[in-house]
């Protein structure tokens, strides 16, 4: 599988209103995500995973290094159209996403002004509001939504533009537990039915949980890169850097300190029923 991102020596400082650069957020930067791949980054505040996402769409350009998405320098401002194109970038709130005060005006917008002939933007509006779940609300308008709702709107207004990749930067911050469940579905969705590579910045451990690979930065470094059990599995790496862990990964976790012979690489709710009830087992 190819590559779609590729992210090379990427160093950032932010500058001052003088003109002068701040401490770097992002300090020699590697990283390349495949094709339909699930990536979840965590960090916490000022770890530098934000700033890394709006690279990613060319919101920020590198002060030092290189990236490309889909083979496109986001440094190439000619580029720039083409590249959002490709990859769609949904934000935590989503209100400042919606334009329209009808839903399936807001998912057409972006593709108005393309000037994608209507009948191919009827059908593209139709599929993203299916995609997301939200087309029998097609005609309401966004302020009479829930949070969650609001937030599949946005999700449906990228997918409209039929990108490879989508990068999400903590979308679900602003939700309540039922909103943060409806995106992941979405999001969850949209990867495994449409092939679409998700790049997840998120500081939800469960929602970590969920995807193939998760990427922590710590001080503008990646200090971990692996799957969510070779990741979670690293419990007092993380706690030190101030990150949590699945609940159930840290109930595991104090049982083997404890001296009970359980895995270290419980990430699910089922796994840790399995482990827990093989240990009275033993008993």
């Amino acid at each position: 599988m190819n590559n779609i991102i590729e992210i090379k020596n990427l160093h950032f400082s932010y500058k001052d209103e003088s003109g002068n650069s701040s401490a770097e957020v992002l300090k020699g930067i590697d990283l390349n995500i495949k094709e339909g791949e699930f990536v979840a980054v965590l960090g916490h505040n000022g770890s530098g995973k934000s700033t890394l996402a709006k690279h990613i769409n060319a919101i920020l350009i590198p002060t030092e290094g290189k990236i490309t998405v889909n083979g496109i320098d986001t440094a190439d401002e000619s580029k720039i159209f083409e590249l959002r194109q490709c990859a769609g970038m949904v934000f935590q709130n989503p209100d400042n996403q919606i334009v329209s005060s009808v839903v399936e005006e807001d998912v057409a917008f972006a593709l108005e002004n393309l000037g994608v002939p209507y009948k191919e933007m009827r059908k593209r509006v139709d599929n993203a509001l299916k995609a997301v779940n939200m087309y029998e609300y097609r005609l309401h308008s966004p302020s009479q939504l829930s949070g969650g709702q609001k937030q599949r709107i946005a999700i449906a207004g990228i997918i409209a533009m039929q990108p490879k990749c989508i990068i999400l930067d903590e979308p679900t911050a602003m939700l309540d537990p039922q909103g943060r469940k409806e995106v992941m579905s979405t999001i969850k969705r949209m990867n495994r039915e449409q092939g679409i590579t998700i790049v997840l910045i998120t500081h939800y451990m469960n929602e970590a949980a969920q995807c193939d690979r998760v990427v922590v930065m710590d001080k503008g470094n990646i200090v971990l890169d692996n799957t969510p059990k070779g990741v979670f599995s690293h419990v007092q790496e993380l706690k030190d850097i101030g990150l949590d862990v699945p609940q159930v990964t840290e109930l595991a976790w104090e049982l083997k300190k404890a001296g009970y012979d359980i895995p270290d690489d419980i990430i699910t709710e089922e796994e840790c029923v399995m482990a827990i009830q093989k240990l009275f087992k033993q008993k």
